[in-house]
């Protein structure tokens, strides 16, 4: 009998498996997938370290967090500057004042601020949906150029029909910065994620290739504490209907190109251009290879059966998500975590910061 089972081999999972093995625990960790990582898995390709589900970035102001995950792996000082395409135009991001000098050619805060007033005067406060709340933000230019196709993409819904919610994430300055985050600590794990999932769940079983819920009566029976980090709605067979939620496509080529695009990060904000992002993965490790290996991200409407990447937080599913956090409530011996156990986004600090907080509340 394992003390904890933990259904999916994520960071979630990984952070809880460390910190019960550490204090005598015992785990095993099933993992419906061929590997472990959970979506911030990383591979070596011709010698360059590929983030398999799209980019991650660590960062954190938390420096017990950095401390913890400096365990495991040597950070890299990669700091994240994207750049956003639109058409035949190039933007920085995030939106600050090298992006509003290539838009209006303004050079201060205070014209930058006064452009903004200008194109966004006539939108309807308090915001009613993504689309008010964005132009209130950031004036209808940058909007209509580096928000709306980027984000009906994403989403696979018009900016009108969204939660003003999704762009508060958004960062805005008015500075001649191209730091995406503020955070004290942040880079690259030297060598992948893959690593530090590794070391975190030295000492545990692990299965890969099972799936929890065609063997649920047979794996409940084996460990006290059950942390489930799946859909919520999949565990009780979608009893109260489907969450709704966005999935993604990765194609991913190996170039023989030294440089594809300049930069790891390209958001292609135009609708007209299918896909969302172009990830160049050797640039988060400052790569000299003559190759390269490019990742394009499409994002599509989600299937039962079908990777479940984003939740879809509008005022109707998080109605739904309540009555499955409800019935959770009453469990005994069950734990929801991670992104698609609590139906929410999560950065990777907050996902370590959620998997000790579990922790303490069973066993602190």
């Amino acid at each position: 009998m394992y003390d904890y089972l933990l259904v999916g081999a994520g960071l979630y999972n990984a952070v809880f498996a460390e910190t019960a093995l550490r204090h005598g625990r015992s785990c095993l960790v099933v993992e419906r997938r061929n590997h472990i990582g959970g979506n911030c898995y990383t591979y070596e390709q011709a010698g360059i370290i590929v983030h398999k589900y799209g980019a991650h970035i660590f960062r954190t102001s938390d420096r017990k967090v950095w401390d913890y995950l400096g365990h495991f792996a040597e950070f890299n000082h990669f700091v994240n500057s994207p750049i956003a395409r639109y058409h035949d135009e190039t933007y920085n991001l995030p939106f600050n004042m090298n992006t509003f000098a290539e838009l209006w050619h303004v050079f201060t805060p205070s014209e930058a601020q006064e452009k903004i007033r200008e194109t966004s005067a006539h939108v309807h406060q308090p915001a009613r949906n993504l689309e008010e709340h964005a132009i209130h933000l950031v004036g209808t230019d940058i909007y209509e150029r580096l928000i709306k196709g980027y984000t009906e993409k994403q989403w696979g819904r018009k900016c009108t029909e969204l939660p003003a919610s999704i762009m508060r994430r958004l960062p805005l300055r008015f500075t001649y910065d191209n730091n995406y985050y503020r955070d004290r600590y942040q880079g690259i794990p030297i060598g992948g994620y893959t690593r530090i999932i590794e070391q975190m769940m030295q000492g545990a079983d692990i299965r890969l290739n099972v799936d929890f819920d065609q063997h649920r009566d047979e794996l409940k029976s084996i460990a006290r504490h059950i942390i489930y980090t799946g859909p919520i709605d999949a565990y009780y067979d979608f009893c109260y209907g489907p969450l709704a939620y966005r999935s993604l496509r990765f194609e991913t080529k190996e170039l023989p190109l030294s440089n594809y695009q300049g930069v790891a990060v390209v958001n292609y904000t135009s609708a007209d251009v299918p896909y969302t992002r172009v990830i160049e993965h050797k640039h988060f490790e400052f790569g000299e290879q003559a190759h390269t290996v490019v990742t394009w991200e499409y994002p599509h409407a989600w299937h039962r059966g079908e990777e479940a990447y984003y939740p879809v937080n509008d005022e109707a599913n998080q109605a739904l998500y309540e009555r499955y956090r409800k019935r959770a409530e009453k469990e005994q011996n069950l734990s929801f975590g991670g992104r698609l156990g609590n139906y929410r986004y999560t950065d990777m600090q907050d996902t370590v910061k959620d998997a000790w907080a579990l922790w303490e509340n069973l066993e602190g």
